[in-house]
């Protein structure tokens, strides 16, 4: 999605890919992060971040997902529970719009760019304290938030609680993203033996930010099985979590960890 700072605008958008993506036979929808709202500043975010029980753009992902039977990962939404802070929440949603789980993402993405841009996440968000790992009748879901790819040790502790399903979804800086997105994803599918399932926005957004897109799905042996491009659009892909077990199977160095110790000299 190229996602706007304005949420009725996002919510038209994100209907109409949903419409194209389960005509084409999809069973489980996946949405970038910041789905219903790419801030545009600090007040532009806190005047359309709302409370989980009260929040519009929850309420259009469980009706979506009951009204057309259809799972629905609603990658990331800005849930108010502080005066100036939120939560940024990913949340899984079954095709009886009911909310499986939830996760508020841990690694806030505070940095300065080489090329002289700076984010600073921790101004407006909450870090999230909890990992989350959801057994469902599709699969064992990890749920991850954009930043957190840089942390390996979290998707090996979420795949060891059986995770085979991890999902990411993004809004990459374009900058990092031509260095670095499909290497990192592809890493932590090869690594935990598990698909990543990574939608992501793209293109340029009101504000100045603008992000790498590529939408991907990738095999746990590390294939690029779709790659979404920089449009905005729909990639579709039959996943078959067998796959995932015979990874780890064939490599199993998820399960190796033994203790040791680091000497400095």
């Amino acid at each position: 999605m190229n996602s706007s700072d304005n949420l009725d605008d996002n919510i038209f958008k994100a209907s109409g890919l949903s419409d194209t993506a389960i005509s084409q036979g999809a069973q489980m929808l996946c949405f970038p992060e910041n789905v219903l709202l790419m801030p545009s500043s600090k007040k532009n975010l806190l005047s359309q971040s709302f409370e989980e029980n009260q929040n519009p753009g929850l309420n259009f992902f469980t009706n979506l997902a009951k009204t057309k039977n259809i799972w629905v990962l609603a990658g990331s939404l800005s849930i108010r529970t502080l005066k100036d802070k939120v939560f940024n929440r990913s949340y899984l949603i079954d095709n009886y719009g009911v909310i499986i789980g939830s996760y508020d993402k841990i690694h806030l993405f505070d940095v300065d760019l080489s090329n002289g841009v700076s984010f600073r996440e921790s101004d407006s968000y909450i870090s999230g304290q909890n990992a989350s790992v959801l057994k469902t009748s599709l699969a064992t879901f990890g749920l991850t938030i954009c930043y957190d790819i840089r942390f390996p040790n979290l998707y090996r502790k979420i795949a060891l609680k059986g995770a085979n399903v991890i999902l990411v979804p993004s809004a990459f800086t374009k900058y990092t993203g031509q260095m670095h997105w499909d290497v990192l994803l592809r890493a932590r599918a090869i690594e935990t033996g598990s698909y990543i399932i990574a939608p992501a926005q793209t293109g340029k957004h009101r504000g100045g930010r603008e992000t790498y897109g590529h939408s991907l799905i990738i095999a746990p042996d590390g294939k690029i099985l779709k790659d979404a491009g920089e449009s905005p659009g729909v990639i579709t892909c039959e996943v078959d979590i067998s796959k995932s077990f015979k990874a780890r199977e064939t490599i199993p160095s998820l399960f190796l960890n033994p203790e040791y110790s680091i000497e400095v000299n």
